[in-house]
C-alpha cells in the first residue's frame, strides 16, 4: 500500500513537473517574442528568422518534455522501458526504411530554416499555392492565401519557392494604350507620374530606385503595352503597387490618353450590298 501511494505521488510529480515545463517553456517564448520586437537595428527578415528559430525550439522542447514524462509514468506503473526504447529504435530504424517522405520532409524542413529560404511572415509562391507562412515546423509549411483558407505543405514538396518579401521587390503597372497614341507623349507623361510618385513624402520611404519607363513591350494585334515599374521594399511592394495603378488611371484619364481593352468588330452584309458594323 506505502509503494502504491510513492508511486501515485512520484506520477503525480512527474504531471504537474511537465506542466511547469511547458507552462515555462510558453512564458519564455513569449518573452522572447516580446524581447524580439523591441530590439532595435535587426533587419525585418532577420527579426522573422529569428522568431521561427523559436518557434521550432519551443515546439521541439515541448514534444521532448511530453515524452519523457510519459515514459517515466510508465516506468512508475512498474512497465520495463528499456525493451520499449530498444524497439523504439528498431521501430525507428523500420519507418527510417518505409517513410522516406517523412524522413524526406524533415530534411527539407532543416535547409529551410539552414539556408534562411522564408520565414514566418513571408508572402511566397510554392507551385500554385500563394499565401503568408504563418507556421514552420521540420515537418511542413503552414500557407494562409488572401481567402483566408490555410495550405499545409510537406517540406519535401517544396521545390521552387517565389518569395515576395525577400530583401526587395518591384512594382510594375502595364499600361495598355490604343493604337494611334503618340509614344512618346505617353511615355513623358507616365515619367511625370512616376517622378510625382517618388517625391510624395508618404511613399518615398518605401522606394529603393527612381520610376522607369519602358516600351512598348508588348505590341499585340488590340493594344501596344507601356510600363512604368520602381524598385520598392519588399514589405511595401502591394501597397505602392496598387497607388501607382491608381494615379496613371487618373492621369491618363485627366490627359486623354486613350486606353485600349480587348474588343471584337462584326460587320453584317446587308441585301442591298451595304454592310454594317457592330462592336
Amino acid at each position: 500500500m506505502e509503494e502504491w501511494a510513492i508511486n501515485i505521488f512520484t506520477i503525480i510529480l512527474i504531471i504537474v513537473l511537465t506542466i511547469v515545463i511547458l507552462i515555462l517553456v510558453k512564458i519564455t517564448a513569449r518573452r522572447l517574442y516580446s524581447y524580439i520586437d523591441d530590439i532595435e537595428g535587426i533587419r525585418k527578415n532577420r527579426r522573422k528568422q529569428t522568431i521561427t528559430f523559436v518557434q521550432i525550439i519551443t515546439w521541439s522542447i515541448s514534444v521532448t518534455a511530453v515524452c519523457v514524462g510519459v515514459l517515466m509514468i510508465l516506468s512508475e506503473f512498474g512497465v520495463d522501458i528499456t525493451p520499449l526504447l530498444a524497439s523504439v529504435g528498431i521501430a525507428g530504424l523500420a519507418l527510417g526504411l518505409g517513410a522516406q517522405t517523412l524522413i524526406r520532409d524533415f530534411i527539407g524542413g532543416f535547409l529551410i530554416l539552414l539556408e534562411n529560404q522564408f520565414v514566418v511572415g513571408d508572402t511566397i509562391k510554392l507551385d500554385t499555392l500563394t499565401g503568408e507562412v504563418e507556421r514552420i515546423t521540420l515537418r511542413a509549411t503552414y500557407l494562409r492565401d488572401i481567402r483566408g483558407l490555410q495550405y499545409i505543405v510537406p517540406n519535401g514538396e517544396v521545390r521552387i519557392v517565389s518569395n515576395q518579401n525577400k530583401e526587395w521587390a518591384r512594382a510594375i503597372v502595364d499600361v495598355n494604350i490604343a493604337y494611334g497614341e503618340d509614344l512618346n507623349r505617353v511615355a513623358s507623361i507616365l515619367g511625370m507620374v512616376g517622378e510625382d510618385f517618388s517625391n510624395d513624402p508618404n511613399i518615398s520611404t518605401g522606394l529603393l530606385d527612381k520610376p522607369q519607363v519602358s516600351g512598348p513591350v508588348v505590341a499585340a494585334d488590340w493594344t501596344i503595352t507601356m510600363r512604368l515599374m520602381v524598385k520598392t521594399r519588399a514589405d511595401r511592394q502591394i501597397e505602392i503597387t496598387r497607388e501607382l495603378q491608381k494615379r496613371v488611371l487618373q492621369v491618363c484619364e485627366t490627359e486623354g490618353v486613350l486606353l485600349s481593352y480587348p474588343r471584337h468588330e462584326l460587320w453584317l452584309g446587308q441585301s442591298d450590298g451595304s454592310s454594317k458594323k457592330t462592336s
